[in-house]
């Protein structure tokens, strides 16, 4: 894990000198001129202190955490980073930082359970990163299993083998197996009282709250001062939730609730803080906190349309720090809830095989139908050069030099493919003899992504493979469908100041149906793509040398073989 330090924090120390100070600025100012003398006591000392003052930043928590990794102290900067988490929930690479130390740190099931999340994230990097991850520690705890039920079955009597496969179960989140062995080690070795925690708190974890408080009584009663303590810190929360049913006030209920919920989302259990939640808003509906950490936990659930409700709701709260922070969670997800949402890209590029500077772009505004499946949109894409014609005898238009306006649909995409159709018309901005200006235009297909290994924008290096394939039919090109297919091998290089840099080998197939020379062709060639940590992470500057073979070569004007340098940058967002 490589640490990285708040760019912003320095730059507003900067533009913070001689004007009415930021309360946290002499706190900043020391840990960062503390961390370039390499005095992380004294940064870790000073980042407190801003955290203390301005505790709804995520980026000061950020900080501190990566300052306690220079001294060791990785306990802590795994709370500082769950800190942060909570602060912003939506962060994808703090969640995989946080995951990772959550690993190493031992506390593998809340690991898992990130990692489980965040394969499923819409950034390709993320997905990649946490998907290997997630394989990675759910595959050993499995196989983990799989011997110690064996051993099991072999030795029912074995106590090492059922306290090893309840360890296993529980940090695989399969509970019930949990509970099953550890209450078998405990009928084995009745003294290890620490047993009776381990049960309270699978059994809790279950909903089987009786159970629970009915383990930790015992162990609060037992001669193991340890054990007792830590049972009697269960006790008192634990007994408020079994009295709270029938004697509470609402208030004080909601306040219980709050806090099993908290201890709940802690443990990483979000099922159960959800429940808790649910109690603490229907004793306290005009509790704005519960409202924020419920729309956090559904987040972290992955039911954003739940998690967006109730950031709404909590973003009308009075606390300013609180409306932000649930403000925030709810423009971050308003773009997949929403009933419109709208995204652009562009890429242009040099190309030396033609002389020429290419440009392709959409604009595309979906409309958002219940539940339904798919969702019209509307979409401006243009596609254009700068050169427009071949020098031949009988010049050739290098691109369709068009305005692409057209109604369409597109599915809800499945892990990285994605189904659509439109129709509409092309508008060229240029007057060709052969061609109107005002053409029906009617296209549809299907697109594919897919990255594995160290992606551009995620962390460390290593080895990576991309690929992306699309599949395309254009009414206006003799109803042609036509087939890309790119791939991208290489080695991401480590980060050299905020410069993230892939060395990469193209591998790209192009042809159509209707075998036309200038859709049938292969490329392959070395290249450079590089971006810069601070600048969106969706804007990557490429470089590549490509030497080209047309497959087909009937009706060819040029050889049969080419040499093309592409240079260009390519950039999207979504609203």
């Amino acid at each position: 894990m490589q640490a990285r330090w708040s760019w912003l924090g320095v730059v507003v120390c900067a533009l913070l000198r001689g004007q009415n100070p930021d309360p946290v600025y002499p706190f900043l100012e020391k840990a960062y001129a503390a961390l370039r003398g390499a005095d992380y006591e004294e940064a870790v000392a000073r980042f407190r202190e801003a955290a203390e003052t301005a505790p709804e930043r995520p980026a000061i928590r950020k900080d501190l955490a990566y300052t306690l990794l220079k001294i060791g102290e990785r306990e802590g900067a795994r709370e500082q980073f769950s800190a942060a988490l909570r602060l912003d929930p939506e962060d994808a690479h703090l969640a995989l930082e946080y995951a990772f130390l959550c690993y190493e740190t031992s506390r593998q099931a809340e690991a898992r359970r990130l990692f489980d999340r965040l394969r499923h994230h819409p950034d390709p990097a993320v997905r990649a990163t946490a998907g290997r991850a997630f394989d990675s520690i759910d595959q050993a705890l499995a196989e983990g299993i799989r011997r110690w039920s064996e051993a099991v079955a072999r030795s029912p009597g074995n106590y090492s083998a059922h306290y090893e496969l309840a360890t296993l179960a529980e940090q695989r989140d399969e509970l019930a197996l949990a509970a099953e062995h550890y209450q078998a080690a405990y009928g084995l070795r009745p003294g290890e009282q620490a047993l009776l925690l381990d049960l309270g708190r699978v059994w809790h974890a279950l909903g089987q709250t009786e159970r629970a408080l009915a383990a930790y009584r015992k162990a609060a009663g037992g001669s193991e001062p340890r054990v007792a303590e830590a049972a009697r810190e269960y006790l008192p929360e634990a007994a408020s939730v079994e009295a709270r049913a029938a004697h509470d006030a609402a208030r004080t209920r909601s306040l219980d609730a709050r806090e099993m919920a908290e201890r709940s989302y802690e443990a990483g259990y979000l099922n159960d803080a959800l429940r808790y939640l649910k109690l603490a808003h229907e004793a306290n509906p005009a509790d704005f906190t519960v409202m924020l950490q419920l729309g956090r936990t559904y987040n972290l659930l992955r039911d954003d349309a739940q998690a967006a409700r109730w950031f709404a709701l909590a973003r009308k709260s009075p606390d300013p720090r609180l409306a932000r922070e649930a403000g925030q969670g709810y423009r971050n997800l308003r773009p997949a809830v929403g009933r419109f949402r709208s995204s652009a890209w562009v890429y242009p590029f040099f190309s030396s095989r033609w002389h020429d500077v290419f440009s392709y772009g959409q604009v595309r505004t979906e409309i958002r139908l219940g539940q339904l499946p798919v969702r019209p949109y509307l979409s401006v894409r243009f596609i254009g050069d700068t050169r427009r014609t071949t020098s031949e005898a009988l010049p050739q238009y290098l691109s369709e030099s068009s305005f692409l306006l057209a109604t369409g649909l597109t599915g809800s995409p499945w892990p990285g493919v994605t189904l659509w159709a439109e129709a509409g018309a092309a508008a060229s901005y240029l007057r060709r003899p052969q061609d109107r200006r005002l053409a029906p235009d009617f296209r549809g297909g299907v697109a594919l992504s897919r990255g594995l290994g160290r992606l551009l924008g995620g962390e460390g290096s290593g080895l990576f493979a991309e690929t992306s394939a699309d599949g395309v039919y254009i009414s206006r090109f003799q109803n042609d469908f036509l087939v890309y297919w790119q791939n991208r091998y290489g080695y991401t290089l480590p980060v050299v100041g905020r410069l993230e840099a892939q060395l990469c080998w193209n591998s790209h197939l192009t042809a159509d149906t209707q075998r036309q020379y200038w859709a049938n062709f292969l490329e392959l060639g070395p290249g450079l793509r590089w971006r810069w940590r601070g600048l969106p992470g969706n804007l990557v500057f490429s470089v590549h040398f490509l030497r080209g073979v047309y497959t087909r070569n009937q009706d060819n004007p040029r050889g049969p073989n080419f040499f093309d340098l592409r240079a260009g940058f390519a950039y999207a967002f979504t609203r």
